[in-house]
Order: C-alpha cells, then structure tokens, then sequence
C-alpha cells in the first residue's frame, strides 16, 4: 500500500534516486522481472474463428445446401468446385480482415500515449509501455498519467480520475499527504496519481509503484476500445447498399427459377445456377474490401507524419473547405528564439555572432525567465514548450549558469499558467532563505498585478509614461513579426498561497522572440486555395504580430482581416455569422474563442478542420469535422480528443493528409464502381439469356469462379492506387453528395449493361461459329460448351480489361499510364493466368464445362474483352477534349 508511506521510504523500497532516475542497465533488468507497462487487450480472434465468421452468412449456407444436393445427383465434380470456391472466398476474406487489424493495430502503437520521465539524469519522452516500477515521471497539464505513481512533487497538480471514481471533478494532489488506513478510497488518496487519469492542472512528479495489470485500472480491467474497431459510415453505407443490391439480386434468380419452371428446363441446375448468380452478384466483398483500403491507406498516411487515430476522417478529409491553424509550430519552424530583449535601459538586439556583457537589468530579467521556466535543454535535447526553451537559450547567450541559477534558487510553490490569466508565476527561495515571486506573461497581463517598475536597479512607480513605453517596446517587436512576453517579481514570504502570490509586482522587462514561418508552408497554403481550401490562421499572439505572420504567408492581405479574441467576444452571434466568411486571422484568442469560431464556420456549411495543443483546446477539436492535435507539442488530452495527429506539428502535412485522404475516398470508390458494374454485367447476362429463351450462358461453377476472380484483387487493386497528383486541383467534395453522382452511377449501369451484351452476344458467337444458333431446339453438347466458353472467357476478359479504365472517372488511360498500377496489372496477370489454367488442364475444362477455343474464337475473346474498355476510354477523350 504505497499511499501509506512516505517519499522517503517508497523511494527507498523501489532503490531510485528521484535527481538521476534509473539507469539504462536497471531499466532492462526491471522490464525482465516486470513486463509492460499494458493493460492486457481482449484476445485476438484466432483465424479459425475468422474463418467460421467468413462462412456464417445465410448465401453460403444455400451454397452448402447446393452441395448435399449436387452430392445426391451424382455431379462429384460440380459439389468439389462449390466447395473449393467457398474455402478460397473464405480464405480472402480472412487475409483482408487480418490485414485490415493489422495495419489498425500498427496505428494503435504510433499514437499510443507518450511519458515523460527522467533516466540516467536526463528527462525524456518515451512510450508509456517502457515504464518500469521505480522509473521517475514528470506530470504537466494535458498529460494522461502512464502508470500508478507515489507522487514526490506537486504544485497545484490536479488530476480528473472519473475513469476510476466516477468523479468528474478534478482531485487535488499532496505529495506530502501519507495515509495509514488501509481502506483509504482511491478518490481519497491524495499523494497518488492513477493510470489513466488526466492532468488537469500544476504539475509534479512521480515514482512509479505499479504497472500494467497491478494498476488500479488494471485490477478493475477497465479497457478502452478504441473507435478505429468501429465501422466507418462510409463502410455502413456501403454495407446497406450491399443489403440492398442482395435483395433485388435474390429476386432476380427467384424469378428466374421460377421463369426455368414454366419453360420447362433441368430445375435441379437451374436451382444450383440460381444460387450461384445470386452469390455472384451480390458484392459481399465491398466492406471488407473499404475496410483494406482504409487501414492501408492509414498506415500509409501515418508514414508521412498524419495518423488518423478515427477512420472516418477519411471519409471527411475529402470535404475539408476550411483549415484553422496555430500558428506556432504549424504554420511557423516552433524554433523560438528571443532577439530583442528591453528594460528601463533601452532595446538590446541580441546577436548570435556577438556576445556583449549584458546590463544587470538584462541578466536579471533573463535569470527571472530562467526561473520561471519548465523546460529542460541538456547536451542540445531539449523538452518543454519552445517558448521556455528559448528563454533558457537567452539565459546562455548571456553566460548564466543556469545549473547554478537552479540550485541557488529552489521552487517553493507556483500558481500554473491559464488561458484566463495569461501568466505563471512561481515562489522560489534562494541560498540565504529569501522568497521571491517571479512571474511571465502577457504585457497586459503582467500591467494588471503590478504597481512598480524596475529602473536603474531600483524599483520606481509604474507611471502611465512607464507603460506607454512598454506598450510601444511590445508594438514595433509585434509589427517586426516577434512574439513578445514580460516579467516582474517581488520578494515574499514562504507561505504565499498561489492565489495571493501575483500581487504588488515590479515590473521588469520583455523579451521579443521570433519564430520564422515553415519554407514549405506558403507553397501548400497556395495548393490548398487552388484546392477550394481557405486557411486561417489562430494564434495567441498581439495583432500585428499576427498579421505580419499572416502577410507574409499570403493568408491575409489587410489589417481589416484580423479579429482579436476580445473582439470576437463582444459580436452576437448573427454578426459572428456573418463576420466570418471575411476574417482570416484570430489573434489574442483563448481555446474557449476557438470553438466559436469553429460553430460559426460550421453554421455557414464549411467542412473544418481545427488545431490544438492544449488540455483547454479539446472542446474545439471535438467540435471540428476535423480536430487536429501537434504531435510534438500536444497533450495527450488534445491528442485523445483528435481525429488527426501531426507527428511533424507542420500545417503541410495537413494539406498532404487532405490529399491522401482525397485520393484513399477515389480509390475506394474506384473498387465499389467496379465491383457494381461485374455484377451487373453478370446479371444481365444470365436474365437476357433465359429472357428470350436461351440455355443458360453460364452454370454454376462457372459463376462462382468469375465471382471469384473478379471480386477479390482486381478491386483491391484498384483500392490501392497510386494518387491522382491533380486531386489538389479539384474543389472539395460536398459531405452530402452521393456515392454515384458526378456520372458514377451511369458509369455502373451502362458498364454493366454493355459487358452483359457483349457476353451474350460471345455466347451466340459460340454457337454461330459451329454452323448452330442458341434457338435451336436440339445443340449438341459440344457446340452449347463452345458457346458457354465464349461467354466464360468474354465476361472475364471484359472485367479484367475494364478494371483499367477505371483508375480514372475523368482521365483517359494514356494520361494516367497504364503500368504504374503494379497490383492491378499483377491481378489482371494473375485472372487471365488462372483463366488460361482452368482452360488448358483437361480434368480442368472438363469439371468447368469447357470446350478448346479455336484461332477465330480467341481473337473474338481479346476483341470483345477489350470492347467495354475502349468505349469507356473514348467517352474519357471526347469529355477531356471538351474540357
């Protein structure tokens, strides 16, 4: 029960030393005896289980009945190839549902919670599974506590442990707090901090004391499913469609059995036929299919810095019209560095190349910044917000020693930084016993709690004159694009609360920081306005400051476009509405002005996208169709709450992600159109066949080997396309436009309609060819197999041959290429090389009812096979021309 001993002896017990950490060596040893840091996850369905899942469908069921039945006729041969092409159907759909989990699985890892912890004397981020009992973690707000921690430190730290309370309040945390009675309630416990709870508030640190299922959470098994196990609505959708199309495709065979019954043929093969057409032409495949396209082309994204932690992101991405942007880190390099820095003694432009003595003010004002700060930077690594990092950058340009300056001055409390406030101050104590208050923040901010200002090293009243010199010190770093913060300070005493410490405050000074723009960023915010994309830009910064940012990276061009938070504050919301469509740059806003911003773009029927880093800015993301949380920058609150993480922080990956996500929604749809138009033609061949009164074109074997041919790796191929680099020109796809428009869905109809007739008319060929025609009363066994096989191999070839064309709706083939797919030119490879199999093996052709194909029928094979392609492939050119 480590909630009833002190710091002391837990740290003592777990042989750690909270200044160093454990060492590298101790961490391998502790991994060994202890494991990972994981809840144990539900088993993995075996694939056994996968296999008797892919079987449990009521088709497959009528297909089992067609083989007893084809048994008790005596075709052996007929029951073994129904078998066989279950199995195989099978089979492809456990390949596509492990590779589906595997690649969501890989995604689950990338964005898997990060700690950060303090080894071998240096602080570092790692992931949350490498953590080891007795490893020392640091807690700041917006981070999702790894593992059961006996807290060392805390100030102001709260954490939000509903998931183990049911509290929704956020627990407030002692590390001096020891508990001696043994059924102290998890709430009750103060000086713990609890796997999977939320950081609210303060920070601390902590040793860890239990991992993985030792946790609390663990004991409970409390385990989170994430949503990407979910289906997509675009998976729904189709799934509903697949219903749909199953019914009408039932239907058809119905009538046709009953249509065989009045016209007097073999019931039992017309059953088997029946059943067979319905299995084909019913795209079973279609999720699973989605489903493999989804999580590829995810896996694929996260690649290229975007993880997609919610897969119908994708499904959105494609509609995005409007991208809301921090702007540092994401549309700016996030490499804070300060170069101007001014006091009562005037401007100092700091200098790489120079070091001059620098004036006692100075020093003082960036020892104060030193101490004021969370961040680390050792041996050139360095954690912590960019902005901390590069006031501890200032306190080496002018020779602090800033090991020296930390342990001179020991952090006593400190009342935690907050959008409100807009400042953070902490109380220190030096060598000699003496407290101070120092504080940083906002100019303004810091004007509110002080009275006096620091001149020539003594402290003067803050007189009007005093603050308009600041003021005009903060303007012209803001109109040079410097993003500006103050300091002040004042001696206190040991017991200041963290309310009363920022109060009577001297003044200081403020430094100036420059965060040049991205070089990649301009380029994209021009794909993305060529794309229907606009961008905006949100940042915490004054107002020229911003909109010299925005100038230059060609997102506002006036003043005029710029709206500060405060303003924005005193709009109604009919003139927030219609404000919106003309500011292009929010400047001064706090995390609770974002989500207003993002209701308004929302209201006038954009698609948003929105970024964030903070615990404060999940409501915003939540709100967005696209939340966006910085992968280096983010907490894990932002992250957690985020359908999209940037592992780079950088606005260019999101116009990529907006890219990929186009071409991944084309591609899918590519697959769909496909597999719909094989159907189709499948369907129209048999019906327009038996309609005028024809033997069937094809049996039910035959049926079931083109079902399986033409609905497994075709489609996936055409799922895994290669990107259409002009999808950037095109405008954004409306949310509520359907899954056929733009020509889609007449696509499907007369491609399904034409190869249907080009099959029947194969089929009548067959006959033609052997001096007979299908209204014949008596054909002879050999010459209807000659036609059966002209319409066997016409369909596949058509099938095949089409799935090229339709790599693009809108391209024809020669400008897109016809090689640089290698799946799909390697399943069409495949499809004829099977085809040619089942052919040229006698047993083969002879348990598929086939007949040998002479010259004249081969060269009617290619030529009609190619037919449905070049009618596609000229429809493209005349349109492309038109246009």
């Amino acid at each position: 029960m480590w909630f009833s001993k002190s710091v002391e002896d837990t740290v003592k017990e777990l042989e750690v030393n909270l200044e160093t950490g454990l060492s590298t060596a101790e961490v391998r040893s502790r991994k060994e005896k202890y494991g990972t840091n994981e809840l144990v996850a539900k088993k993995k369905k075996t694939v056994f289980r996968m296999l008797l899942s892919q079987l449990n469908d009521w088709l497959i069921y009528v297909l089992f009945a067609a083989v007893f039945i084809t048994l008790l006729m005596g075709e052996y041969v007929d029951s073994a190839i129904i078998v066989i092409v279950i199995i195989i159907n099978a089979a492809i759909g456990v390949f596509q549902e492990v590779k589906a989990g595997n690649a969501i699985e890989a995604l689950m890892k990338i964005s898997s919670p990060k700690a950060l912890v303090r080894r071998d004397g240096v602080t570092k981020e790692i992931p949350s599974a490498q953590l080891v009992p007795g490893d020392v973690v640091v807690l700041e707000a917006g981070r999702i506590v790894p593992a059961d921690l006996r807290l060392t430190e805390t100030a102001n730290l709260q954490t939000e442990e509903s998931a183990l309370t049911g509290e929704s309040v956020p627990e407030n945390k002692l590390a001096e707090a020891i508990y001696k009675d043994p059924k102290t309630p998890v709430g009750d416990r103060e000086n713990m901090a609890f796997m999977s709870s939320v950081v609210t508030y303060g920070r601390g640190t902590g040793v860890v004391v239990e991992t993985g299922m030792n946790t609390e959470v663990g004991r409970i098994a409390h385990l989170i499913n994430d949503e990407e196990t979910t289906k997509t609505p675009l998976e729904m959708r189709l799934n509903e469609l697949g219903k749909m199309l199953g019914k009408i495709a039932v239907g058809i065979c119905i009538f046709i059995f009953i249509l065989s019954y009045f016209q007097g043929r073999d019931l039992a093969e017309m059953f088997l036929t029946a059943v067979s057409l319905a299995v084909a032409s019913i795209p079973e495949g279609l999720a699973a299919i989605v489903a493999v396209v989804l999580s590829v082309g995810v896996t694929a994204m996260s690649k290229n810095n975007a993880i997609i932690r919610r897969l119908p992101a994708v499904e959105t991405l494609g509609s995005v019209n409007v991208i809301c942007s921090d702007k540092t880190g994401t549309l700016t390099q996030n490499k804070m560095t300060v170069t101007q820095v001014f006091t009562s003694e005037g401007l100092i432009a700091l200098d790489d190349d120079k070091k001059d003595e620098p004036s006692p003010s100075a020093e003082f004002l960036a020892k104060g910044m030193i101490l004021c700060s969370d961040a680390t930077l050792e041996n050139g690594e360095a954690t912590g917000d960019p902005t901390e990092i590069a006031l501890l950058v200032l306190g080496d340009h002018m020779g602090l020693n800033r090991k020296k300056v930390a342990f001179s001055y020991k952090r006593m409390n400190e009342h935690a930084f907050d959008s409100d406030r807009k400042r953070m101050s902490v109380l220190v104590e030096d060598e000699e016993k003496n407290h101070f208050v120092f504080a940083k923040g906002a100019l303004a901010s810091l004007f509110e709690v002080s009275t006096r200002i620091m001149s020539k090293g003594e402290a003067q009243p803050l007189t009007e004159e005093g603050k308009t010199k600041l003021r005009e010190a903060a303007k012209e770093m803001s109109n040079g694009a410097l993003r500006t913060l103050a300091l002040a300070y004042r001696t206190a005493n040991a017991q200041e609360s963290p309310e009363n410490m920022e109060s009577e405050m001297i003044l200081v000074g403020l430094v100036g920081m420059l965060d040049p723009a991205r070089d990649e960023v301009k380029p994209s915010i021009l794909e993305a306005m060529n794309a229907g994309i606009r961008t905006i830009m949100i940042t915490g910064d004054h107002r020229n400051t911003a909109f010299a940012i925005a100038k230059e990276l060609d997102i506002a061009r006036d003043i005029s476009e710029v709206m500060t938070g405060p303003e924005l504050e005193e709009l109604s919301e009919v003139e927030r509405l219609d404000k919106v469509d003309h500011i292009n740059v929010y400047a001064r806003v706090s995390p609770e002005h974002k989500v207003k911003i993002v209701r308004a773009l929302k209201d006038k029927g954009n698609v948003v996208s929105m970024t964030g880093d903070g615990v404060n800015d999940a409501p915003s993301l939540n709100a967005a169709d696209i939340g966006v949380a910085m992968g280096i920058t983010g907490t894990d609150v932002a992250k957690g709450a985020a359908h999209m993480i940037l592992v780079d922080d950088n606005f260019s990956t999101i116009v990529k992600a907006i890219e990929q996500g186009r071409n991944i929604y084309n591609n899918i749809k590519k697959a769909v159109i496909f597999l719909l138009t094989c159907n189709l033609g499948e369907v129209v061949t048999m019906v327009a066949a038996l309609m005028i009164g024809w033997a069937s074109p094809l049996v039910a074997t035959q049926l079931l080997w083109i079902n399986l041919i033409t609905d497994s790796l075709p489609a996936i191929a055409l799922g895994l396309d290669i990107g259409d680099k002009d999808v950037m020109k095109e405008k954004p796809r409306s949310p509520t436009e359907s899954f056929f428009s733009q020509g889609a869905g007449t696509m499907t109809v007369l491609g399904g309609l034409l190869i249907g007739l080009i099959t029947v008319f194969a089929f009548w060929y067959g006959h033609y060819e052997l001096g007979y025609s299908p209204f014949d009363s008596h054909i002879p066994e050999k010459v209807l197999a000659n036609g059966r096989t002209m319409a066997f191999m016409v369909l596949i070839a058509s099938q095949l041959f089409y799935s090229l064309g339709l790599r693009s709706f809108k391209k024809p083939l020669y400008k897109i290429g016809l090689f640089n797919n290698k799946y799909l030119i390697g399943a069409i490879i495949l499809g004829f090389a099977l085809q040619l199999v089942v052919l040229f093996i006698p047993f083969m052709r002879e348990a598929f009812r086939l007949h040998m194909l002479d010259q004249k029928g081969w060269v009617m094979v290619v030529i009609l096979g190619l037919l449905p392609l070049l009618t596609l492939e000229l429809y493209k050119i005349i349109s492309f021309k038109r246009k």
